[in-house]
């Protein structure tokens, strides 16, 4: 299996203009690596290239797991991780889009509840 391709610049952009509409402020990513398992039944890690973030109290994680294919979740400690509900996106765009509209539905529902 040839190793998954980095974030294009396109795919960047993508992500940084989506935080500063949501944001209004210009957000700090950053480029990893990350080990996952693609396959939940597996237990082969597979180095993924990943952005990361910080806003809010949460962290957020992309994980680019193939071309123009993505997984994602947002997390505020280790045992508090969420995903959004849809396993893999195949778009940038719509998978951090949905990515923060479910991050900010969890955060309206915890500030109810308090």
């Amino acid at each position: 299996m040839s190793p998954i391709p980095d974030f294009t610049e396109t795919e960047l952009w993508t992500v940084r203009t989506t935080l500063k509409e949501r944001y209004d402020q210009d957000i700090d990513i950053e480029l990893a690596d990350a080990e996952i398992r693609l396959d939940p039944s597996s237990r082969t890690l597979t180095e993924c290239p990943t952005i990361f973030w910080t806003a809010r109290n949460a962290n957020f994680v992309v994980f680019k797991i193939s071309d123009s294919r993505y997984r994602c979740q947002f997390y505020y400690r280790g045992f508090q991780q969420y995903g959004t509900g849809n396993e893999i996106f195949d778009n940038i765009g719509q998978c951090v889009t949905v990515l923060l509209q479910v991050q900010a539905d969890h955060e309206r529902k915890e500030a109810g509840t308090k």
